[in-house]
């Protein structure tokens, strides 16, 4: 659900933090509230954040499921399903209770899971701005076809895009991290 009226990411971060139920992000000016999702998808996003956290050191990533918000400007503000920030980037938001952590610098890897409640369009109006935002590997997963396509920066700023049905994934910018897709999408 899109609300009409155009707002800051102050009026964004004012609301938020005034208590309304509901996850909002901001498209372009636009407060939009994100849909629930089915049992596939946030068992998906769960699931990777354990992949991961258990594969990442404490001391230099945190993993964020559903709960991590990332800017492109101060008019747009995405919360992916899940992603990997370096620890480094929270410093700015410790003891600083009113402010909400919005990351604005590129992150080693963001991940959309596709919803039928959103279906391409999540990741068509995102992906554009991940990229901009030079975000080092982008995923998208599909919990029904079981399919992860990565887009993965090159070194002149282009982003080469894979899709994967099987195997196991090593994302670029998290040496030593592997992902399994057989346990990922296991049932």
């Amino acid at each position: 659900m899109a609300v009409a009226q155009r707002m800051s990411e102050q009026a964004y971060q004012e609301f938020v933090l005034s208590g309304v139920e509901g996850r909002w992000e901001l498209h372009d000016g636009q407060l939009v509230e994100k849909l629930g999702m089915s049992w596939e998808h946030d068992d998906l996003a769960e699931r990777l954040g354990y992949l991961l956290r258990h594969q990442l050191d404490r001391a230099e990533f945190r993993v964020r499921v559903n709960g991590g918000r990332v800017r492109k400007s101060d008019n747009t503000v995405f919360m992916p399903n899940v992603m990997v920030v370096p620890t480094a980037y929270g410093q700015e938001f410790r003891g600083r209770p009113g402010i909400l952590a919005i990351f604005a610098g590129p992150l080693p890897l963001v991940v959309e899971v596709w919803s039928r409640s959103t279906g391409n369009d999540d990741i068509d109006s995102k992906l554009p701005i991940y990229q901009q935002r030079g975000d080092l590997e982008i995923w998208r997963i599909h919990p029904y076809e079981r399919t992860l396509t990565s887009w993965q920066r090159q070194p002149d700023g282009s982003y080469r895009e894979t899709l994967h049905r099987d195997g196991m994934i090593e994302p670029i910018a998290l040496p030593g991290v592997t992902i399994d897709l057989a346990e990922l999408f296991a049932v």
